[in-house]
């Protein structure tokens, strides 16, 4: 049997997940951060689902999704209603995950050409 890599082309996804850091085609992040399927946004502050605020939902929303992925580190924590008011106010769908979940979703629907956005929780140190 033949096997080859299928390497996906066009968008940005996910390779590995770890407990303190994802790897995104072929590099390491350790820090929170936003993704797209055209882009990454490092260094998003970010240390814990509890310092969720308005503000960083409008990162979020700055990258026009159509839909929202929330990893929450490796396991799954809900934030504060309002934080997840402010996406259903817009009409934007938002899903809480833990981070390897998140990771595999967002592939998913990144592949199919969906506009997705992700956000990925990573605790410090």
């Amino acid at each position: 049997m033949d096997l080859s890599l299928d390497r996906p082309e066009g968008y940005l996804f996910v390779r590995r997940v770890g407990a303190h850091s994802i790897t995104l085609i072929d590099r390491e992040l350790s820090s929170s951060f936003l993704l797209a399927p055209d882009r990454a946004v490092e260094n998003w502050p970010v240390e814990a689902v509890g310092t969720l605020e308005a503000g960083h939902v409008d990162a979020l929303l700055a990258l026009q999704p159509e839909l929202v992925i929330l990893g929450t580190g490796e396991r799954q924590v809900f934030p504060a209603a309002a934080f997840m008011a402010g996406f259903l106010r817009k009409n934007i769908g938002i899903e809480v995950m833990d981070n390897a979940a998140a990771a595999r979703t967002y592939n998913l629907l990144a592949g199919e050409g969906r506009r997705v956005v992700a956000g990925f929780i990573l605790p410090n140190g």
